[in-house]
């Protein structure tokens, strides 16, 4: 993913989707972050797991359908509230319906991020 990515201007972080605690419990690592960890170090971008967490354990969106992804996904992310930016990238390894990514991208704007990027390795298309 390093080799094609391409930007104009340098992100302050690199936001991994954050697993609800549970999640991470059961899959033993954060497919997001494992990807996030050597972009950050090619592009020297710092990577931010800190500042964002997943406070609902939600139900995996890729085993609901389309029309019940948004409900699913709604408030299950809050920011530090000290965490101040301006430009960062949300990264995630597969984005379908998008509604994860703009749940988190919500997230990020109550706390007064500008400009929000998505890099992820797929997208799929549903039909």
């Amino acid at each position: 993913m390093a080799k094609y990515l391409k930007f104009e201007n340098k992100p302050d972080y690199i936001i991994p989707v954050p697993l609800h605690h549970k999640r991470l419990r059961e899959r033993g690592f954060n497919q997001a972050l494992e990807i996030a960890r050597p972009i950050a170090k090619k592009f020297n971008i710092p990577l931010n797991i800190k500042s964002c967490k997943r406070i609902k354990h939600t139900h995996a969106q890729a085993m609901l359908p389309k029309n019940e992804r948004k409900k699913n996904i709604k408030n299950a992310f809050i920011m530090d509230p000290n965490f101040q930016t301006k430009h960062v990238v949300i990264l995630d390894d597969v984005v379908t319906t998008g509604q994860t990514v703009l749940e988190l991208t919500h997230a990020l704007q109550k706390n007064g991020v500008q400009k929000i990027e998505i890099w992820c390795c797929a997208k799929a298309i549903l039909k």
